[in-house]
């Protein structure tokens, strides 16, 4: 069964629910090393993402990705807003101008949002942010991974980075302090790609 417009629109939905549900849950995890505003903004930046993906009425994937795109960047002032908004527009690129693809063209999305993050936020691997979630699931996906096996990657680099000392970002001026906390912007990227690979795996 392959992925159609309606269907981005409803997995964009689905990520403003699940943020919208877990908005104070992130911030709690934010206030440890951060501003604990992470979750208000994944919250508001999936929910204008979603409803201006809806205002697509006859576009193309790329079309919806990129209004999700400009919806998230309009609605987050912080750094997470151009991260996601090239996100999605990497998402949409890959996707390309049309109304339906092969579901498993999802894996090129995940490889996608992956470097548009990386190469937006000018980070690597190992620094504690949420690229420690993204980039284990780009090379999960890439490998060919089954759904599952792909947002394991994701959540076990999220948990992965309470062992880690901030090196970029408001935490990285607690130095040492920052450890034993995970980063919040790679525990909502798992859950984002836990989204994604959901839809991947639907049939």
């Amino acid at each position: 069964m392959d992925f159609t417009t309606s269907d981005l629109q409803a997995l964009l939905t689905d990520l403003a629910d699940l943020m919208r549900a877990e908005r104070d849950h992130l911030c709690a995890l934010d206030g440890a090393i951060g501003d604990a505003d992470h979750g208000i903004a994944m919250e508001q930046g999936m929910v204008a993402a979603a409803a201006a993906a809806r205002e697509v009425t006859d576009g193309t994937l790329q079309d919806i990705f990129n209004a999700a795109a400009k919806g998230f960047l309009n609605a987050v002032g912080a750094s997470s807003g151009p991260l996601y908004a090239t996100a999605f527009m990497r998402a949409g690129k890959a996707l390309g101008p049309e109304k339906s693809v092969p579901r498993d063209s999802l894996r090129q999305v995940i490889v996608a949002m992956a470097e548009g993050i990386a190469h937006r936020g000018k980070a690597e691997a190992g620094q504690k942010t949420m690229l420690d979630a993204w980039l284990p699931a780009a090379e999960a996906a890439s490998a060919g991974a089954d759904p599952s096996a792909i947002a394991a990657a994701a959540t076990e680099g999220a948990e992965a980075t309470s062992g880690m000392v901030a090196a970029l970002g408001r935490a990285a001026r607690l130095g040492d302090r920052s450890l034993g906390h995970p980063d919040p912007g790679a525990v909502s990227a798992a859950m984002i790609v836990g989204v994604i690979c959901k839809a991947l795996a639907a049939s």
